[in-house]
């Protein structure tokens, strides 16, 4: 146990930095939080209705539902998303001790869009009464069960006598996104019009069809994964040490391995299921936090969560911006926001700078 506290054990200025660091992100969360509370295409703003409520004035109708039928559950499906995807991030890439390790490593990113094409193409040919009973929520549920077959499955081909290869688990990953890829090729081929633009809509991320109802859908298992997940932080940081040499301080690492893929499985198609495609988030921010205040994933996965909140928070924001009053898909702003930091870093690691 001594072993294991001298290696899970940061110095003693980077944890102050990492504590000092996660108020920081708390606070700015606040108010990131704020800003997505007052801005959008309908001229309500959340201060005006903070005053008007410390009158004691009735709102109005608008008012309400703008603010608590609208901007709340898009605010707090964007913070439940965006977390949920940094800590799958930084986890994955704990897990396989890789900083280019992202959630779609382990399938769940291409079995969701499968699952999620596969009822937006072949939608029309379900029974009515099954068509009824999702009703709306007919797309993200089959995102939902893509992404978790496709994790068991993946589980399934990587373990054998209870031991679970990593570098199987990679090698599987790819091949699955490859076929699952491949699929649903044949299915946007077979696409009409319409569905064809609802199925780049959805690949592009977006948080436009937030709801309460979706907010309790996908939140509980997101919270659970999440919290899964920081348990965790002890054991990653001797995995970076190798195998061997965690299961000799006392990591359980097959335990490990089981807990971070079934958490990153369960976060992330939670997340893919209710707000479509949304790059870059669990690659970047675990490079961020590690170059602001180092690689101990106890500091580093609950930090996660709170920065990958608040980028995907104002990128929604930015989205609802740029060409109001219509929107742009949250994706592309993740992805305009996350390739240039993406190349910094790297190019950082080299000492290559720019002029």
């Amino acid at each position: 146990m001594a072993v294991m506290t001298e290696i899970g054990a940061p110095p003693r200025d980077r944890l102050s930095r990492a504590r000092a660091l996660h108020w920081a992100l708390a606070a700015a969360l606040v108010l990131a939080g704020l800003v997505s509370l007052e801005i959008g295409a309908a001229d309500v703003r959340f201060s005006t209705i903070l005053a008007r409520l410390a009158r004691g004035e009735a709102l109005g109708q608008m008012e309400r539902i703008v603010l608590f039928d609208i901007r709340l559950p898009r605010l707090a499906l964007g913070i439940l998303v965006g977390a949920a995807l940094a800590v799958s991030g930084a986890t994955m890439q704990g897990l396989f001790r890789n900083p280019l390790a992202d959630p779609g490593i382990v399938g769940v990113g291409a079995g969701a869009g499968l699952g999620a094409i596969l009822a937006i193409v072949l939608g029309a040919f379900l029974p009515v009464w099954a068509v009824a009973l999702a009703g709306n929520q007919l797309v993200p549920v089959a995102a939902f069960l893509g992404g978790w077959g496709s994790t068991l499955l993946l589980y399934r081909v990587s373990t054998r006598r209870g031991q679970t290869s990593v570098a199987t688990m990679l090698l599987a990953g790819i091949a699955l996104g490859a076929l699952a890829g491949a699929l649903s090729g044949i299915l946007v081929y077979l696409a009409d019009d319409r569905q064809l633009r609802d199925l780049t809509f959805w690949g592009l991320g977006s948080l436009a069809g937030a709801s309460w109802a979706k907010v309790m859908a996908a939140g509980p298992l997101i919270v659970i994964a999440m919290v899964a997940a920081m348990t965790l932080g002890r054991g990653l940081n001797a995995l970076a040490l190798g195998e061997a040499t965690a299961a000799q301080v006392g990591v359980d690492v097959q335990r490990m391995k089981s807990v971070a893929i079934l958490a990153v499985a369960a976060a992330t198609g939670a997340a893919v299921a209710v707000s479509g495609g949304i790059g870059f988030i669990g690659m970047v921010v675990p490079h961020l936090l590690r170059i602001a205040s180092g690689p101990d994933h106890r500091a580093l996965l609950p930090n996660a969560a709170l920065l990958g909140a608040i980028l995907l928070v104002l990128a929604d924001v930015v989205a609802r911006l740029v060409i109001a009053p219509a929107e742009l898909p949250i994706g592309i702003v993740t992805a305009v926001m996350g390739a240039p930091v993406f190349l910094w870093i790297l190019l950082r690691r080299r000492g290559i700078t720019i002029a």
